[in-house]
């Protein structure tokens, strides 16, 4: 793991409990070490703060996926806006924690990252829809390759991260469906956050942005008090 973090107590306070919690640490107090340190060793997963000195977390995150790397990446941020965290999502971040944080919190969504570069198995309790041929899901003039990682509405492409992208296949595989807001957590994030996140509420917006299009029909329905469902009315 490579954990960037330019507050030296907190970088300490984190290697040190990453370290305890069976992570190998690597830490650097800025973006610049940081991407030495991502081209020398490329870490399983990175934990970058957004404000840092010189080069900061939202730049690191750009040139690395610029340069096509997929690292699962966790942003710390004190920055508490909806804009912000659409600035961190959009910059190829896959998650975030907001400071002052919980360092159980930290480990869970690094958790649910790592879960998520393995094969994903299917999802206990929620119908699927039957998959097409070599990995092809449509549903609500959705099309999805799940093995190329590419995702269509009618004939424009969308561009999506790692997480829009899985938030998204989970809606179109149960299409018409209406999921709670617990197995959307615990099929995505692999943790339920509980009702004070906005977590998913960001995501679900963001991702909405990229659907819609003028005169067509909205696609994510919000359930009020249960969840979203996808279904082209």
């Amino acid at each position: 793991m490579l954990l960037a973090e330019d507050d030296r107590a907190i970088r300490h306070a984190l290697e040190r409990a990453l370290t305890l919690e069976g992570y190998q640490v690597t830490a650097v107090s800025d973006g610049v070490e940081a991407l030495a340190q991502a081209h020398k060793s490329p870490p399983d997963v990175l934990l970058l703060d957004v404000m840092m000195p010189g080069i900061d977390g939202l730049q690191v995150c750009r040139v690395l996926r610029a340069e096509g790397d997929s690292t699962p990446i966790l942003m710390l941020t004190a920055l508490v806006e909806t804009a912000d965290r659409i600035a961190g999502l959009d910059a190829g971040a896959d998650d975030y924690v907001v400071k002052p944080f919980d360092v159980e919190e930290v480990f869970a969504r690094l958790r649910a990252l790592l879960r998520r570069t393995s094969p994903v198995g299917a999802l206990t309790g929620v119908p699927k829809a039957p998959s097409a041929p070599e990995g092809q899901i449509d549903a609500a003039g959705l099309r999805m390759d799940v093995q190329a990682r590419r995702a269509w509405r009618g004939t424009r492409e969308l561009e999506l991260t790692r997480t829009e992208f899985e938030l998204l296949e989970l809606l179109v595989r149960n299409a018409g469906i209406v999921l709670d807001h617990s197995t959307i957590y615990d099929r995505i994030w692999g943790y339920d956050f509980g009702p004070g996140s906005k977590n998913l509420a960001v995501y679900v917006g963001y991702l909405r942005r990229k659907l819609d299009e003028p005169g067509a029909p909205q696609l994510i329905h919000t359930v009020r008090g249960v969840g979203y469902v996808l279904r082209e009315d």
